[in-house]
This record gives C-alpha cells, structure tokens and sequence, in this order.
C-alpha cells in the first residue's frame, strides 16, 4: 500500500510544515526570508563561501526523491498506477498552492512543482511505453 505513495510528497510537506508554522500561514511574505536565509555556511578550500539555505535543501532532497520516484515507474506492477494517480493528485495540490496562496509562490516551490510534474510525465511515458512491449502483434 506504501508503494503507491509518491515520495515527492515529503519534500512537498515539508515545505508546507515550514510555510503554514509562520504567522500568516498561506498569506505569510515571510515564507520567501525564511527560505532563502542561510541554513549552512561551509567554507571551502579554494576560499569560496558556500551557503546553503532552506530553500535549497528542500530542492535537494526534492531531486533524490524525484530519482527514486523515476526508478519506481519503471515498474509495470498494478500499484504503479496508483502512483501515478497519487501523483498527479500531488501536482494538482501543488499547482492550486503556487497560484492561489502567496507564501507558494516562490522559486523553491515551484522547482519542487516542476519536479512532481515531470515525475507525472515519467510515470505516464514509461508505463505508456512498457504496455508497448508487452503487446504481441503477431500475424498467425
């Protein structure tokens, strides 16, 4: 039951946990400080300052999930396609979120968007592409 989950919801939430705990909840213009303010600060040999942000983690976490997600529409199993319902329900959630309330419409959200988007895509390219193969069309 877990499998047909889609994993992208977690960075997803996760920005949601970050955006609603501020006061303003979806009004709040707080949301674009808090994510672009430095999370970490890593000095680097060559004397470069690199500063990774909140914003910035929730992308990286967003793209390894994205990379699993990819991996598991390659399967042809029945609970693949409620994955990519599941996930297309996602990205109907986040487009609402990115055009009805101002604490969604940052960068970083919509990079998380982009990547349920094309985790749909995949999903629904993939699956169209294995059914493919599985059909025989021989001529006997």
């Amino acid at each position: 039951m877990f499998a047909a989950l889609p994993l992208l919801a977690l960075p997803v939430l996760l920005y949601n946990l970050v955006t609603l705990t501020f006061a303003g909840g979806f009004s709040s213009g707080e949301a674009q400080a808090r994510l672009a303010a430095d999370l970490l600060v890593v000095h680097m040999t060559s004397g470069a300052i690199w500063s990774v942000s909140l914003g910035d983690l929730l992308q990286a976490i967003g793209l390894v999930t994205l990379f699993v997600e990819l991996l598991k529409s390659t399967s042809t199993r029945q609970v693949a396609i409620a994955n990519h319902a599941l996930t297309m329900v996602l990205f109907i959630v986040c487009l609402v979120e990115f055009l009805l309330f101002p604490a969604f419409a940052t960068s970083a959200f919509f990079l998380l968007m982009l990547m349920v988007l094309l985790d749909v895509l995949a999903g629904f390219i993939v699956t169209i592409a294995a059914s493919r193969r599985e059909v025989d069309f021989r001529g006997d």
